[in-house]
């Protein structure tokens, strides 16, 4: 391959002349809060310091003397490893299925570069040096171990599109306050990595929100290196079209993906305003869609993967994708129903214009195969019934097996929930088990998933999943929503066929096995926290002494288990990329057929 050839040094990539591509950002940061520049003074405080924390992990603290050595670039913070670096061809290195190194989404989040950023907008705000000559640190130590294209650095697109992100907004806030070398340095890396991106594009089953951040990447240098995008413009609406549908729900069955490439294409379109050009009209109102379907969604409301991507940010922070709706209706001068969660992002694309009410009632969301129900009574109940197929393209890289099944929060604190995510390229039978339907609240039979799976990250046989039917001759107030998957009609020669019905004040939900009856398996995973107790057919649950839930169940075998060494013994959670809790899970054994079963759902009184 050429590329192998250029992989020597930087020479090929002579410094080039750059454009801003934000050229009004710096003002913007001007103008910031007080809370703002609170926010910003925190997070930059701890990269001056050698801190660095991601994906619930916290790296070895480095000397304020040496902040950004040549092996943090490629540093495992769990297993304390190194992967390949400067000596090994990046295509060369085996990262999806050898875990030997440990995860690969630990070193390439702090080679993402996106602490630079925030420490360009604290030295604009403070006029603090010593954020500058961190940023001359940092594009110095990475451009230095890992010349084109040699290590983990440039083995995937997407980490070469986000971290040219990360220099692009942090040289135009403080590019003329750097050094020389660090903007020459910069220009070799933009250079680089539009090669890179245009030479090796996500393609086929691969195209998914992966290729979203590439176009967003390439079309971000080409506006820095003044090439022409107007090509480039065209197939990133196309794609952001593909991936998030008319109803605003994304494709990848991920509201962090779908948030993720919203943010990515918002970005874009964000620099074009600046320099005064026009963006694809198709754009905007895509945009706004996933906007509206965020606002129905409850906060954190989480399906199918969650690797915590971002593409501006400051850190941690508890509902990324209402962040981006706020941010999408802060662009667009609209309502929004939530405050901001990163000040970064309110910087740059600014806040909605006042706030507004959550919705109430039934939201359908077809194209995505999602509906969402909150009630306007005393109990506050929000409840999200999955019934999409299980993701994009022919592999549904970041798909569940989870066709049919629920989550409920109650007063706006979640009790039957969605498993998450734990791990990906390391986490073995774990990251099987969370992606299984066992894991999910919904049916099983013999401890198959519905989707057979066919390595970390691809399906053998996938479960098509619709919705069937919408109920409106009901009394006011109740609703009912049908919904079955194909699943296992194949392996066992029946069809899973779910009923949910909201009545005076009570959930039913009803499973049916349609063709056969057979022996089945009912899953509720409880949040973290939360405490049962089993009364005959009756399950009771608690927080902190105050009862929330009752299920009641139709006899049968009824099983609560938390934890456990090997999956399937208890319940998991992950509530974030990297941990996983022990938490309760509710399981029901007993015959199940086309008459199906019922589990009704009662929120306890509150007062």
């Amino acid at each position: 391959m050429i590329s192998r050839r250029d992989r020597r040094s930087w020479s090929a990539y002579s410094p080039q002349t750059l454009n801003r591509v934000f050229p009004n950002l710096r003002l913007r940061i001007t103008h910031a809060t007080v809370a703002h520049r609170k926010a910003i003074a925190i997070a930059a405080d701890g990269v001056m310091a050698g801190r660095f924390s991601a994906l619930g992990r916290s790296w070895p603290e480095r000397s304020s003397a040496d902040l950004f050595p040549s092996d943090l670039w490629s540093c495992d913070p769990v297993m304390g490893t190194q992967w390949p670096g400067s000596d090994t061809y990046t295509f060369d290195i085996e990262y999806r299925h050898d875990g030997s190194h440990g995860d690969i989404k630990y070193p390439w989040e702090i080679g993402r570069l996106q602490f630079l950023p925030v420490l360009a907008m604290h030295g604009v705000l403070s006029g603090d040096d010593r954020a500058i000559r961190a940023i001359d640190a940092a594009v110095s130590s990475w451009h230095d171990a890992n010349p084109p294209f040699t290590g983990i650095g440039w083995s995937s697109g997407i980490e070469v599109a986000l971290r040219a992100i990360s220099l692009i907004v942090t040289r135009d806030i403080v590019g003329d306050r750097l050094n020389v070398e660090t903007g020459q340095n910069i220009a070799r890396i933009l250079a680089a990595s539009i090669y890179w991106l245009k030479r090796f594009p996500s393609r086929y089953s691969s195209a998914n929100n992966h290729l979203i951040a590439e176009l967003a990447g390439e079309y971000l240098i080409g506006l820095s290196l003044g090439h022409p995008v107007d090509e480039v413009e065209k197939n990133l609406a196309d794609e952001l079209l593909k991936q998030i549908f008319p109803d605003g729900c994304g494709g990848e069955q991920s509201p962090s993906y779908a948030a993720f490439s919203a943010e990515l294409v918002l970005l874009c379109q964000a620099a074009a305003s600046e320099r005064g050009r026009d963006f694809d009209r198709r754009v905007g109102g895509r945009l706004e869609a996933f906007a509206r379907f965020v606002e129905w969604l409850p906060k954190a409301a989480t399906f199918g993967d969650d690797d915590e991507g971002r593409v501006l940010t400051l850190g941690d922070e508890d509902d990324y994708p209402g962040s981006v709706a706020a941010a999408i209706r802060g662009f667009f001068g609209g309502e929004g129903f939530v405050a901001p969660g990163s000040p970064i992002r309110s910087i740059v694309f600014g806040d909605p214009v006042r706030g507004a009410e959550k919705p109430l009632g039934l939201g359908v969301f077809k194209d995505g195969g999602v509906s969402i129900w909150r009630s306007a009574a005393a109990d506050e109940m929000e409840l999200v019934f999955d019934h999409g197929d299980l993701g994009y393209l022919s592999i549904a890289a970041h798909g569940h097996a989870d066709a049919l099944s629920i989550a409920l929060s109650v007063g706006g604190q979640p009790v039957l929930v969605d498993p998450g995510t734990w791990l990906y390229g390391s986490g073995g039978i774990w990251r099987d088990w969370f992606r299984s339907t066992m894991a999910h609240n919904t049916l099983h039979i013999e401890g198959e998933s519905q989707s057979v799976m066919s390595g970390a990250f691809n399906w053998s046989h996938k479960a098509n999943a619709v919705l069937v039917g919408q109920e409106e001759r009901l009394p006011a107030g109740s609703w009912a929503l049908t919904a079955q998957h194909t699943g296992y009609q194949r392996r066992f020669g029946v069809t899973h066929q779910r009923r949910v019905l909201y009545d005076q004040g009570r959930l039913v939900v009803t499973d049916r096995l349609l063709g056969a009856a057979r022996s089945a398996n009912l899953v509720f995973q409880l949040a973290a926290g939360l405490v049962t107790e089993i009364d005959g057919s009756v399950v009771r649950i608690s927080r902190d002494n105050a009862p929330l839930l009752e299920l009641r169940f139709p006899g049968g075998d009824i099983s609560v288990a938390s934890g456990g060494s090997l999956p399937g013994d208890g319940g998991w959670v992950s509530p974030r990329f990297g941990i996983k809790v022990p938490a309760p899970r509710i399981m029901w054994r007993g015959p199940v057929g086309p008459n199906g079963v019922d589990t009704v759902i009662v929120p306890c009184p509150r007062f």
